[in-house]
Parts: structure tokens; sequence; C-alpha cells
């Protein structure tokens, strides 16, 4: 399969190399400096380059913030055929686009990212699977993805948002408000220096990506939970209550399960 991959980064990169070995793969950047470090592809710097190359799948896998753009400015670009794909773990707007683009597409969120995963051992990382795109492309992520060891998850465009609002506002939000007080520790513990670690994996992610993780219309009600929990830990810690600590320590540990 003629495979084209937008956007040169760590997630790009990543999937190109993945795909390159069964695969005529392209990776299209109009910065040549991030060009320089793909391997085993052919390497395009100008979407005019993309019209002889006829990809039959377009990978999108730009920053979050261009994810669109991208796509509006490839589209003149591919045949009417052509499946449009995108790994962005914010949907925002993405239905609407592709109801609109008059192509077959395949969404996907992998759930994990180079600031935290290991790339090259992905077993005990999560993939989400959009349901409302092209059966074929859910099959062919469903492949790529198995062979990764990945469990798979698969909801709709809905679901996907609801389950990004909790398992990634809520971290999000505790170590945002963890790293908003925090004051720099001469002999940090080592709960501390972990808290630290992911505090500062996650403020090197893009600011548009924080920001639209956390402007998720599900957050709100996820941040009301944190703000009861809290209120009623800071109840307990107020009052010195044995009894009600345990229970809510309690609590915590089955929630871990």
């Amino acid at each position: 399969m003629r495979i084209l991959i937008m956007g040169a980064g760590k997630m790009g990169s990543f999937f190109c190399d993945l795909l390159s070995t069964d695969h005529d793969v392209a990776m299209l950047d109009t910065d040549k400096r991030r060009l320089l470090y793909t391997f085993n592809c052919r390497r395009f710097s100008s979407l005019d380059e993309v019209d002889d190359f006829d990809p039959e799948l377009v990978i999108n896998a730009v920053t979050v913030s261009h994810t669109l753009d991208a796509f509006r400015e490839i589209l003149p670009h591919l045949s009417h055929d052509a499946m449009l794909s995108d790994i962005a773990s914010v949907k925002t707007g993405l239905p609407e686009f592709y109801a609109e683009a008059g192509h077959p597409f395949v969404s996907t969120h992998p759930m994990f990212g180079p600031t935290f995963a290991s790339l090259s051992n992905l077993t005990n990382e999560n993939a989400i699977i959009i349901t409302d795109g092209d059966a074929s492309g859910q099959e062919f992520f469903t492949n790529l993805y198995n062979r990764l060891g990945l469990h798979i998850a698969r909801y709709s465009f809905t679901e996907h948002d609801e389950t990004i609002a909790y398992s990634l506002s809520i971290p999000f939000a505790s170590t945002l408000v963890f790293a908003g007080v925090m004051k720099p520790q001469e002999a940090p513990g080592t709960t501390f220096k972990r808290h630290l670690a992911i505090a500062r994996g996650l403020m090197s992610e893009d600011d548009y990506l924080l920001s639209e993780i956390l402007f998720n219309p599900n957050t709100p009600a996820q941040l009301d939970q944190i703000r009861e929990r809290l209120a009623a830990l800071s109840d307990i810690i107020a009052r010195r209550d044995y009894p009600a600590m345990k229970q809510f320590l309690d609590r915590v540990r089955a929630n871990l399960g």
C-alpha cells in the first residue's frame, strides 16, 4: 500500500519505521531538517510531490493544533478514494471534517506518546479505534496495533471524548495543581520525585494539546469530582478523624483494584 505520513515528528517517524518494511511509505514535512531523521521512505517537503505518489492511505501525524489545516491543504492532492486517517488525541472538529471531506476515513488514538512510553516496548499500552470510520481502515489499524501487542478499545467519537475526559483530564489537572503549588526541595522524597518527573514530562507537551484536552466539554464534571474528594479529604484532615481517614483510604484502595 502507498502510505503518506504527514509530520516527521516523533509519532510520525514511529509510524514510518513501523510501516516502511511492508509498504511504500512517504513522509511529508515542510521543514526539511526534520526529514533528515527519517529512513526507508520517500521524503516530501512540498505538497506537489504528493500528486505523483497518489497515496492510498494518509496518516495525519502533525501536531494537534494543525491537524485540520494539514488535512485541508492535502485534499486537493489526493484521489477521491484515498483514505484519510488521524491519530490525534483530541478529536475536536474531526467528525465534522470527515463528514464533509467525501473521503473514506479511519480515526484512532494511540494512548501512548514519546514523553512517557517506550516506543520499543508497548505491550502494556492501549489504543482506541473509532468505530465511526471505514471498516477496512479499522481492520488495517487493528492488525497494526495487534502486532505491537497493544490492548485495543473501540469507541465512537462521542465515547472517545468522554473517555479522554476521564483518563487524561483528571491526571493532567491533578498534575498541574501539584506543579502549581510545589516548591524546590533540597532532599525530596521518592513520591515527590516521581510526581515531579510526571509534571516535567507533562509540561514538555504542546500547550495547545494540553489546553484542548482540558477544554473537553466533559472535563468540568471530572474536575467537580476532584474538588469533592479534595474537600472531603481536607475536612477529614482538619478534624483528625482517624475512622473517616481509614474509610477514605479503603475507598482509594478499592478504586485501585
